[in-house]
Formats: C-alpha cells, sequence, structure tokens
C-alpha cells in the first residue's frame, strides 16, 4: 500500500453516489491523482460505471479498496456506514486515512467503529462539488495530525473551497451551505418568477437570475465586501432597488432565511444523536 504523502497516491472510495463521482472528478481533473490511483466499490455496477467511465478501477469488495488504498473517502448513506466500517474495520490500519462524508455521523462515532488510534476526518461537502464550486468543511479526529489534514484539504480544494473547522461547525455549515444550495435556488426560481409575472419569457428570466446570482458571488468573494456593503453600492435614493427591497423586508425575506438555516441546522444536530 503506498504511503499517504506520496506521488502515487491511491484513493479509494467506497459508495460510489452521485458526490463520490464528484469529488473523484474533481480530483482527477485537478491532476491531483490519475485516474488510475482511484478504485471504487459499490454493492452493484449501476453507479460504477460512472468510475470507470473516468479511467477508475473498481470492484465490489469493500476490503479491497482498503487493501490497496491509503486513502478512503467512505461516501456510503449514513444508516448503512456503520456496517460497512465494521465489515472493512479488520482490514483498516494506521497507515490508513479514513474519510467520512456521511451527514450526521459524528467522528466520535467513527473512531468507536473503527480500529484504537485510526486517523478519521470528517468532511461536509455541498451539491456544488459536481462542478466544482463546493463549499466543504473538515474536522479532524483524534488521531489525525497536520500532515493528514493538510493532504486532504490539498486533494478537495480541487472540488471547491475546503476549509478546517472544530466539529462543533458540522451541522452548522449543513444548514447554512448543504441545504442553504436548496434554499438559493428557491431564491432564484422566485426572482425568475417575479420576472415571468411581469412579462420576461420563462427561459431567459431563470437564464438570468442563475446568471446574477453567480455574478453577485463572484463579487462578495473577489471584492471581500460584507454583503451589505455591496447592496448598498446598488441602491440610488427612489430607485427601483430600494423599494424592492422594501418589498422583501415586507415579506420577512432576512428572518425566513435565518431561520431556515437554523431549522435545518438543528435537524442536522438531531441527526447527530442518532
Amino acid at each position: 500500500m503506498a504511503a499517504a504523502g506520496s506521488e502515487q497516491l491511491r484513493v479509494g472510495f467506497v459508495g460510489a453516489g452521485r458526490m463520490a463521482e464528484a469529488i473523484a472528478q474533481g480530483l482527477i481533473r485537478a491532476g491531483k491523482v490519475e485516474a488510475k490511483q482511484v478504485l471504487a466499490s459499490a454493492p452493484t455496477d449501476r453507479n460504477l460505471c460512472h468510475f470507470r467511465a473516468l479511467g477508475c478501477q473498481t470492484t465490489h469488495s469493500n476490503q479491497e479498496v482498503l487493501q490497496n488504498c491509503s486513502l478512503i473517502i467512505f461516501a456510503t448513506k449514513p444508516q448503512v456506514l456503520p456496517d460497512v466500517l465494521a465489515e472493512v474495520a479488520p482490514v483498516v490500519t494506521t497507515e490508513h486515512i479514513v474519510v467520512s462524508v456521511a451527514a450526521g455521523v459524528s467522528l466520535s462515532s467513527l473512531e468507536e467503529l473503527l480500529p484504537p488510534k485510526t486517523r478519521v476526518l470528517r468532511v461536509s461537502p455541498n451539491l456544488p462539488c459536481i462542478v466544482q464550486e463546493g463549499a466543504m468543511v473538515m474536522a479532524r479526529g483524534h488521531h489525525a495530525g497536520n500532515d493528514d489534514a493538510e493532504l486532504l484539504q490539498n486533494l478537495l480544494e480541487a472540488c471547491g473551497q475546503c476549509i478546517e473547522v472544530p466539529e462543533s461547525y458540522v451541522d452548522i455549515h449543513t444548514g447554512l451551505s448543504g441545504s442553504g444550495v436548496a434554499f438559493v435556488c428557491t431564491f432564484s426560481e422566485a426572482l425568475a418568477e417575479g420576472a415571468i409575472k411581469m412579462g420576461m419569457p420563462s427561459g431567459l428570466a431563470h437564464r438570468i437570475a442563475a446568471q446574477t446570482l453567480l455574478g453577485t458571488a463572484k463579487m462578495l468573494q473577489q471584492e471581500g465586501k460584507h454583503p451589505a456593503q455591496l447592496r448598498t453600492d446598488v441602491l440610488t435614493p427612489a430607485g427601483t432597488t430600494i423599494h424592492g427591497l422594501h418589498a422583501l423586508e415586507q415579506g420577512g425575506l432576512r428572518a425566513a432565511a435565518m431561520s431556515a438555516v437554523e431549522a435545518a441546522t438543528c435537524r442536522a444536530k438531531e441527526l447527530s444523536k442518532k
């Protein structure tokens, strides 16, 4: 088995769903890992065919992934992860870096299910990883060192932004960024429907709404301004924007968005306790 920091790093995926494919695709496209150095496992060929299309190796044996790779990303559904970890535990060694992207499964739970001193990290991704624009956070377990965290962070930045945080932030990230994708889509849809109501064709309205969100996000990132500053830049006295913002305030948009993040975070915390 190759050492985790070597040039010939072998990355394994246990679970081959959409998020696993997105991460693998990002790693390969960015040149972080060669496709032939990626091995993915799943019970059936339904999703493995996507990995084979990328040039990766595949198997139906989870243990084979552990036996051939040094960094393993567990991307199974949360409810099946404990059984999967129990299955592979006999072949896990201190040479492995074990990464979980399963929502609601804590580092302490992962460490309890694996042999003592296993190097474990937890990652919370979001759907835009599919287009290499993900917003991810990661937290490390008791035995994962700085080198392990730096290696994983460097790899995952091929899929977007990856920031190391205390584990207590992971559920908040789920509410803000994991569920936040749906909140932003709802707002984009509402923007477009406002334009449709005023007479713009549907396809054009949705295209412009999406581009408006993209452009605004880029300005926020590149200029480093607080959203309130950028909002003020758009305002003119008695202009169109202030009239529209007044309508949003009357509709309770700000409070509704805050409550949505709170509700999603609370639900994530509930699931973590199960």
